[in-house]
């Protein structure tokens, strides 16, 4: 497995428009993309702004269609302008699983 983390903060009172977008991507995956073996996201009980997706795919040319396709240019074109700053990301081969 090939797996991406990526850490978003969303501009002030845009909270809930980031948090849409990311259910619609998570959708997206779900229905539309095999190799996508696992979309999870989380928003921080801390900080209501944040977002952390944890993303598992088969190889990392399956991450590669993902992060190329429909569902996540559809997420960067609605929430793009509403996120505070770069997103974090991390990528790797997958080292242990539970």
């Amino acid at each position: 497995m090939f797996t991406l983390t990526a850490i978003l903060r969303a501009k002030p009172g845009h909270e809930d428009k980031v948090k849409a977008a990311l259910l619609k991507v998570g959708a997206f995956a779900r229905e539309q993309e095999p190799d996508t073996a696992g979309f999870f996201v989380s928003q921080s009980a801390e900080d209501a702004r944040v977002f952390v997706t944890h993303e598992r795919f088969a190889d990392q040319a399956a991450m590669d269609r993902h992060n190329q396709g429909a569902g996540s240019k559809g997420f960067f074109a609605e929430a793009g302008d509403l996120l505070d700053g770069p997103v974090t990301v991390v990528t790797g081969p997958e080292i242990f699983e539970k």
